[in-house]
């Protein structure tokens, strides 16, 4: 719903300190089920401190009650609660700022690859994800998980006719542009439109599909120059944001006074 602010499309159980910890952060957690043979580390220090400081509960379990419930959970798994999913007919009613940019996601099908672009969508500041219902990565655990929890926080809409949605989103004062190999121009011949942006990056081997393209208002290439001559979704969608968008953007902050990307590490398990 539009005053929901946080992300949708999952409830059950979020695996791995990283997650577990956003989990709390975003007020979607209901429990952290904590392994007693968790070695105490910094990272779980961390879950625990935000869980405890939260009012969330932390219950202390066997390996094996964990191992039951999520393989490779790493000790820490967090119970969360499901949040809803902004619908096609929301986009148009969705509090979106003046210059707000939204990430769309065509035919991406892989769970891995849905978290690595919500992490990417969601460390440009993004305000929203949009996927297909079908034929598109569900929002499982390892999504989560690949997310590093950027899952838990960004909006996440996933609709059945996509290229319906990006009309939508056009009514409601957005360009839409998509990432597209066959464009005559790079975005770094093509200036990024100024105001409200939606960026459509398309899926493994596919791209975009020949529906979402024809609604496009514009089509812009990433320059390749290796013999692979191709990107996964979460590289191309980084290339594009960080590349093309951001310097657009009035509020973006670049430069000397900007954030500095931390790296994921093992710390984000």
């Amino acid at each position: 719903m539009p005053g929901d602010r946080r992300g949708g499309g999952v409830s059950g159980l979020v695996v791995g300190r990283r997650a577990s910890l956003e989990a709390v952060r975003s007020g979607r957690a209901l429990e952290v089920l904590v392994s007693r043979s968790a070695r105490e580390t910094r990272g779980l220090r961390e879950v625990l401190e935000a869980a405890w400081s939260a009012g969330v509960a932390v219950r202390r379990v066997g390996r094996e009650e964990l191992d039951r419930l999520a393989p490779d959970h790493h000790g820490v798994v967090a119970r969360v609660a499901r949040a809803e999913e902004p619908g096609e007919r929301e986009l148009a009613r969705w509090p979106f700022g003046p210059e707000d940019v939204v990430v769309v996601l065509d035919g991406v099908v892989d769970p891995q690859n849905l978290g690595a672009a919500a992490r990417t969508a969601e460390a440009a500041g993004a305000a929203m994800l949009v996927s297909r219902r079908r034929r598109a990565a569900p929002v499982t655990a390892a999504a989560i998980r690949a997310s590093a929890g950027a899952l838990l926080h960004l909006p996440h809409a996933r609709v059945a006719n996509l290229p319906r949605a990006l009309r939508r989103l056009q009514d409601a004062g957005f360009t839409v542009a998509g990432l597209d190999h066959r464009a005559a121009r790079t975005i770094y011949e093509e200036p990024c439109p100024a105001g409200r942006l939606v960026l459509v990056v398309g899926g493994e081997g596919a791209g975009i599909s020949r529906l979402v393209r024809e609604v496009c208002d514009l089509l812009v290439a990433l320059p390749m120059r290796g013999r692979v001559g191709s990107l996964n979704a979460s590289a191309a969608l980084g290339a594009a944001l960080y590349g093309w968008v951001l310097p657009s953007r009035s509020g973006a902050r670049l430069g000397p006074q900007a954030g500095v990307a931390q790296p994921g590490s093992a710390s984000d398990l």
